[in-house]
Order: structure tokens, then sequence, then C-alpha cells
């Protein structure tokens, strides 16, 4: 997908860069069966508590039930277009299987309209097919894939997003994640051959405030902003860079702090820690 930027005729459009959907969406609405309403929590957890701060407004979305489990095997299906999803990077594909089930999976690099995907051991090696980690050959760009055997795709599932099947053993595969971890899933999980499609999300650039509103996001204030009765790095005199630790709010220290629990049962899983 290519990005189109604007002759500046006025501030905002001077470095504005939005991607060219033109180039790649083929169905503007969404397929009526496999769409839900969506509500918005505005950052507010079941107790009406702001649990994650600046969020709010923005369009309203409705969601799409994306397949992550693709555990339909042995049918063929036919993609019929490809769409946008507001509520993720990743572009959408609509295909349908030859008994009529209609479905959405996440679009990789390279799938087009009229091309044919399948999921299960007698698929092919390309993009857009899902098979178990045991049936995929060692080196093989992978993503959208599952955590535990039949609990659907938790990992790689941004645009761009690629993992590398590293190895196999016995029960588990080694798979390098786009963080750089190297981890062991076990071989019965499934994933989807190729990398995940919209390449150029990373090159867009929204060129004024009132498109990340449009998105959900109220305006955020920096912490050196402040003053110190607001915030641990507010105050000093001029400018301030935020002093010798940069900190959260409530003082837990970013930047470099390991904040992952060393009694977490899945840290047996992780063969290399993904890189600083």
């Amino acid at each position: 997908m290519a990005v189109k930027t604007f002759n500046p005729t006025t501030p905002s459009r001077r470095h504005m860069a939005v991607l060219d959907y033109a180039s790649t969406i083929t169905k503007t609405t969404p397929e009526k069966s496999l769409v839900k309403g969506k509500k918005s929590s505005g950052g507010r957890n079941n107790s009406g508590r702001i649990t994650v701060r600046f969020r709010g407004a923005g369009n309203k979305r409705r969601y799409r039930m994306v397949d992550f489990i693709r555990s339909k095997e042995g049918v063929p299906a036919k993609v019929v277009a490809i769409e946008y999803d507001p509520n993720r990077s990743a572009n959408i594909a609509l295909i349908n299987y030859e008994d009529g089930v209609k479905s959405y999976i996440i679009a990789p690099v390279g799938l087009k309209v009229g091309d044919t995907v399948m999921n299960g051991n007698k698929a092919e090696l390309k993009p857009g097919n899902s098979m178990k980690l045991r049936d995929i050959p060692v080196g093989i760009n992978i993503s959208c894939i599952e955590l535990e055997p039949g609990r659907g795709a938790k990992l790689v599932r941004g645009a761009g997003q690629v993992a590398i099947l590293r190895g196999k053993e016995e029960t588990y595969a080694q798979i390098k994640l786009p963080s750089g971890e190297v981890r062991m899933i076990h071989l019965n999980c499934r994933a989807m051959i190729g990398q995940v499609g919209n390449l150029d999300k990373m090159n867009v650039k929204m060129g004024k405030a009132g498109k990340k509103r449009y998105l959900g996001f109220r305006p955020h204030v920096r912490g050196v902003a402040m003053n110190p009765v607001d915030h641990p790095m507010g105050g000093g005199e001029g400018r301030t860079s935020g002093g010798g630790h940069p900190v959260s709010p409530w003082g837990q220290l970013a930047k470099g702090k390991r904040t992952r629990n060393p009694k977490k049962t899945s840290r047996n899983f992780i063969v290399e820690r993904r890189k600083k």
C-alpha cells in the first residue's frame, strides 16, 4: 500500500502522510454477518474508574469478527475482498469457503482478491494458509501464532510483523519474535504463513492533533511539563529533562527497569529475552 502526501495548503497538510487505500482496499463496507457493535470504554474499568489515562471520544466503530482459530481444515476458501479494519493496524481479508461459510482473516503480504487459502496440513506453504507448527518447515516466516493449542492467534498480528520458525524439538518449536525474544511454543499451535500486510502503516504521519482525537486519544501531558505536586518529574527552573531517573506518575522506574514477575511460570518458555 502506497503512502500519499499533500501540498501544504494548511500547516497540518505540510507533513501529513496517509495510506492510499484505493490501491489496496477493494471493499468499503464490512460483511454484515461478521460484524457486531463495539462499546467505547473511555479508559474506564467495570467500576467506572479511569485505569488508562488520555482515552475517550473518537469515531464510533463496529467490530469485525476475525477468525484467529482457523479450525476449518481441508476446505479451500477464495479471497473475496481486502478490507480496512478500524480495530487493528493490519488489513483483513474476507474469504468464502467452498461450503459457503464466510470468514475474516488477517491479510498477509502478497494476498490478493481471487487467491485461494486453506487451513490444515494439506495446505501449501504460501501466504495466508494456516497450519500447525509441526507441519511448517524450519526457517519459514510466520505470523498470527497461537500461544496455546486451539485458543486462537495471540502473537505477531500487527501490520508488518513477522516471526521466524527457528527450530523444533520433541514437543516445542523455537520461534524468534519481532521483539527479538526467542520463545518455545507447542508444536500443536497454529500459525499463518507469511508476513502481516500493510507494511506502510509505519510511515503514516497524522499531521494534526485532531486525527489523534478521531482514534480515541485525548491530549497527553508530559510529566516534566507539570508541577512537582502533580508528577515526580515536574518542576525545576527552566526546561528540564526529568532529572536522574524517568518514572511514572506513581514512581515506577521507566526506561530500562524490568517489571516482569520473575516467578511467572511462562518464563520457562523464554529461551532468549528480547533486546533492550
